[in-house]
């Protein structure tokens, strides 16, 4: 089997684990963060997933959701409302996300961090897996053209990040973020998807790309990377 070929055969795994809610590692690039992310659904996700995410993660567990949703809720890039809130806020302003402040990206897809109001503290894997399970229900309303008042459901500042995808979603920016919403795209899912950055326990660095495959290896889950979702995106017929 060629090269091509084992590639559309990791991308059909990863579709196949995503439309059954399933846990998947999804790596960007050598060239951007050099990072591995555990990944699932924000529909599927339970507390033992993010206590999985958490404990062999150990990187911020974040909600990314598509950009036609988040924009439909209103809600802003954090780089913006740090920007505004510095007009008024001189102490902010030496710390806002400037053009070039990034060495891999032109800038943060960091949106609102949200509580569900059915939480009390936030931060318990019951109350992670809540909120996350109904940002996934919301983006899915929307996106199905039902009215949805945001401010009714959640409360901010919260311990959910949101991620808001870039316009035009993985080719005009190729992070996990925007991966994670093609992947839900190529597989008929709410396009609400969380990820949680992979760490090494030993060096505090990304886990590597070898010690993330050894690691899918070892737990029987799909390893795939940006390039090949990037590729099969493209051609994709929707």
């Amino acid at each position: 089997m060629n090269s091509s070929n084992n590639q559309n055969e990791t991308v059909r795994k990863v579709i196949d684990a995503a439309k059954n809610g399933q846990m998947f590692l999804l790596y960007d690039s050598e060239g951007r963060e050099g990072e591995t992310d555990l990944t699932v659904p924000a529909t599927s996700i339970t507390p033992a997933d993010v206590k999985w995410m958490r404990k062999d993660g150990g990187g911020l567990i974040c909600t990314a959701i598509d950009f036609r949703a988040s924009n439909n809720f209103g809600l802003p890039f954090m780089a913006d409302v740090l920007k505004e809130a510095s007009r008024t806020n001189n102490s902010l302003k030496s710390i806002v996300e400037q053009s070039g402040d990034l060495e891999y990206d032109t800038r943060s897809s960091f949106s609102l961090w949200v509580n569900h109001r059915d939480t009390r503290t936030g931060i318990p894997d019951n109350d992670r897996s809540l909120t996350i399970n109904k940002l996934g229900e919301a983006v899915q309303k929307t996106i199905n053209g039902e009215d949805f008042d945001f401010g009714a459901e959640f409360r901010s500042p919260g311990h959910v990040a949101i991620l808001k995808a870039a316009e035009g979603e993985v080719n005009k920016r190729m992070g996990q973020t925007e991966l994670s919403i093609a992947i839900a795209n190529m597989s008929g899912i709410t396009p609400a998807m969380v990820v949680c950055e992979m760490l090494d326990d030993n060096n505090g660095k990304a886990l590597s790309k070898d010690d993330a495959m050894e690691y899918a290896r070892k737990h029987n889950l799909v390893f795939v990377e940006g390039k090949d979702i990037l590729e099969a995106y493209r051609s994709w017929n929707f």
